[in-house]
Parts: structure tokens; C-alpha cells; sequence
């Protein structure tokens, strides 16, 4: 049986360039970056290479490119990196309700460490208010972090607005943005957003797993989060894990002229939103603005955990929710205003430049098989 794949807000499939780039660097560039000899010469050259490519994808300086372990660690990177070093400042925080785990996660530690932490409320589309954030910025705030696109629902949230309202307050906070989910999906580019910091990850861009990134915009100082021998000039000590770091390198250049293949996505999300609604067993829960890249429904009546595992059977692989929930109700959707009803039968498809009309079809004839067998049951 083909699988179709509708699950690539958690992962996607490594690309061909991606594979042969980590191959690559196992096989022929294995030597130590910080070596002073030929091996050492060769792998750096491949580690500026990656860090180029990044800069230049973002448009950001090479120098403003630190390399990490993951998305999560970026995210951590940023958040304490940034707390710690100007709680002097002051200790308020403005982040949101919907942010990824790892940036929730952070936030009750620093909340722990006597910061005070305000969570701004996303509306019925999964959208904070301008006037929100504009509202809850003040001059003692230090810091500021909002995702610039949402894992569950593909919201798309005024970034730029938090910048505004930070210049606005007369605050010296900086903003910091996961943009996780937006790094090769849309154009971004830290300068125009007014982002300080920016974290990103490989295997939501067909690379591997293992390897994320930050943007510290130039002249921004926060403190490091993982000490030892200096590499990434003192920000993220460890040997730079040259393999997967280069085939990030491979997955970036892999990927189409982004505006283009927007457009595509928008098509397949439209076909995917119709074609859905036509079985009549479907609510949509992601809003018509959103990145074309995730569509949330709720297939009511039936709890998603048994949906996700009766289309797994169907061959068919989709999300109950973010991936790193495990399979718990969505504090994303509950944020929404959604009732539990509706929270439990969610399912989060998520799409590539891979997915085809035929895969949403086959979700299609598959939802329909499930809602006749498992109301018969």
C-alpha cells in the first residue's frame, strides 16, 4: 500500500540533496571544524558553506547564523539567553498562549525565577491582537516572544506589530520569534520583521533531524545556554555536528522559489478545505488566512486518537495535534475558545511540496470509511 504522508508539521521526508549533502560530510568532510590541519581546513569550509547559505536565505549577515542541536534548543537559547542576560532591565515578559512547547516550557522556568510572565489570548482564528500586544508592552518589559507561525493551526501572527509596539513603548526589550514552521514555507527576514532573534529547524524543510539554528541579530548580546570549548563564537559549545549541519546546507538549497510555490500550497489547501467539507463530517478549524501548509479540522463524533490510528491502517498519516503533545488535547485550540467536543475529534493535516490532490482524495474516501465503520461499531 502507498502511504500518504499529511503529517510534515512534525517532520518531513529528507530530500534527495539533503541525504547526499549528510552522506557527504560522514563520508568525506569528517574532520574536526576547529582543526588546525587539512581535515579540520576541509570540514570548516563546509560549515561556512551551510552558514552562508542560511544567511543568505533569510538575508541576514553570515555572522548572525549560530548553529544548534534543534528548534527546541534554539528556543531555549533565546528565551534564558536573552531573560538572564537584562533582567537587571527589568522582569517582564509578553509571549503568547499558543506557542510551541518549548517556549511555554521556558517561560514557567523563568516564572519560576521570579520573571513575570504575560500570555497574550489568541482570538477564535488563532490570531493575537495588535492591540494586544501593543497594550502589554511596557517600559519595563525585557523581552518579547511570538511565533510567527502557529504548529496547530497555521495562524500567522503580526510579528511585525510586536516590533512597532516595542519601539513605541520606549522599552529596550528584545523580540524574539519562532519561526519554526515558517522558515522556507513563506519569505522571511529577520530585519524586515524587526526581530532581535529567530529560531529555525531542518526537518521542517525536508532535512535532518538533529539540527536547528538562531539568528542574533549583529551587536545583540545574550548569554549562552550551553558552555565548554567555544564553538559558534562562544554561543553553542560542542563540536558542530558537521553532518547534519551541511545537510540543512543541502535541504536549503533544495528548496523551490518559495513565492511560487505558495501559490501552489493555496491551491492545494483550497482542494483540500473543499474536498473535505464535501463529506459533510467535517468542521474547519484553521483560518481561511492562514499558511497554506496546515489545515486543522474536527471530524465531530469521532475522537481524533482513534481517527489518526484508523487512517495509520488506511495508510494514511495525519496528527491528532503538535507532535510533541503526544497525542494530549490541544492547549492551542482550548486557547482558541473551541469546546472539548471539538478539541478531542481534531486532526491536523499538514502538507509539502510533495503532496498531491490525489493524497487529499485518498484522505477523503478514507474519512468516509472510517465515519461508516466506527459508527457501525
Amino acid at each position: 500500500m502507498e502511504i500518504v504522508y499529511l503529517d510534515n508539521s512534525a517532520t518531513t521526508k529528507p530530500c534527495k540533496l539533503s541525504v547526499e549533502y549528510t552522506l557527504a560530510a560522514l563520508n568525506e568532510f569528517w574532520g574536526n571544524p576547529s582543526s588546525l590541519h587539512l581535515l579540520g581546513f576541509e570540514a570548516e569550509n563546509k560549515l561556512n558553506e551551510a552558514r552562508q547559505t542560511l544567511a543568505s536565505f533569510i538575508k541576514a549577515r553570515e555572522d548572525e547564523i549560530y548553529f544548534t542541536s534543534s528548534g527546541t534548543e534554539a528556543n531555549n537559547t533565546a528565551l534564558f539567553g536573552a531573560a538572564y542576560s537584562r533582567q537587571k532591565r527589568g522582569k517582564r515578559i509578553v509571549t503568547t498562549k499558543i506557542e510551541h512547547s518549548s517556549v511555554l516550557e521556558a517561560m514557567k522556568k523563568l516564572e519560576d525565577d521570579g520573571f513575570e510572565v504575560i500570555y497574550l489570548n489568541p482570538d477564535k482564528n488563532g490570531l493575537i491582537s495588535e492591540d494586544d500586544i501593543k497594550s502589554a508592552i511596557n517600559q519595563d518589559t525585557i523581552l518579547v516572544s511570538i511565533m510567527l507561525v502557529n504548529n496547530e493551526l497555521g495562524s500567522i501572527q503580526p510579528v511585525e506589530a510586536a516590533a512597532r509596539a516595542i519601539k513605541q513603548s520606549g522599552a529596550t526589550a528584545l523580540l524574539h520569534c519562532d519561526a519554526v514552521q515558517a522558515l522556507g514555507k513563506m519569505q522571511i527576514s529577520p530585519q524586515k520583521l524587526g526581530v532581535d532573534i529567530m529560531s529555525m529547524s531542518a526537518h521542517k524543510i525536508h532535512g535532518p533531524k538533529g539540527v536547528g539554528a538562531l539568528y542574533i541579530k549583529k551587536d545583540v548580546h545574550i548569554k549562552p545556554l550551553i558552555l565548554g570549548g567555544g564553538q559558534e563564537k562562544g554561543m553553542r559549545s560542542g563540536t558542530e555536528a558537521l553532518p547534519l549541519i551541511y545537510g540543512m546546507c543541502g535541504a536549503l538549497k533544495a528548496l523551490p522559489n518559495t513565492e511560487k510555490q505558495l501559490e501552489t500550497q493555496k491551491e492545494i489547501w483550497q482542494y483540500a478545505k473543499d474536498t473535505l467539507l464535501s463529506t459533510g463530517l467535517v468542521e474547519i478549524n484553521s483560518p481561511d488566512n492562514c499558511l497554506p501548509y496546515i489545515l486543522n479540522i474536527s471530524v465531530m463524533g469521532y475522537r481524533s486518537e482513534t481517527l489518526l490510528h484508523f487512517l495509520e491502517n488506511e495508510g494514511i498519516y495525519v496528527s491528532s495535534g503538535s507532535a510533541c503533545s503526544k497525542g494530549v488535547g490541544s492547549y492551542v485550540l482550548l486557547a482558541c475558545g473551541f469546546d472539548k467536543k471539538r478539541v478531542d475529534s481534531a486532526l491536523r493535516i499538514s502538507f509539502s511540496r510533495e503532496t498531491s490532490r490525489n493524497d487529499i482524495d485518498r484522505l477523503k474516501e478514507a474519512l468516509k470509511k472510517a465515519a461508516e465503520k466506527l459508527r457501525k461499531a
